[in-house]
């Protein structure tokens, strides 16, 4: 893999993650506890989706 693929994989990663990240976040409350979440675990959500 050459260095620019590393680098296209990581942002397209990143966008990947800060737009589920604010998905999670807008997500109606009670959507969220529903799904049995809390909207302020988003982050920790989207990073393990994304990054496994």
């Amino acid at each position: 893999m050459t260095v620019l693929n590393t680098v296209r994989t990581a942002v397209q990663k990143r966008v990947a993650y800060s737009r589920l990240k604010h998905e999670l976040e807008a997500m109606p409350l009670q959507t969220a506890i529903d799904l049995g979440m809390f909207r302020e675990d988003a982050g920790k959500i989207a990073s393990k989706v994304i990054y496994g």
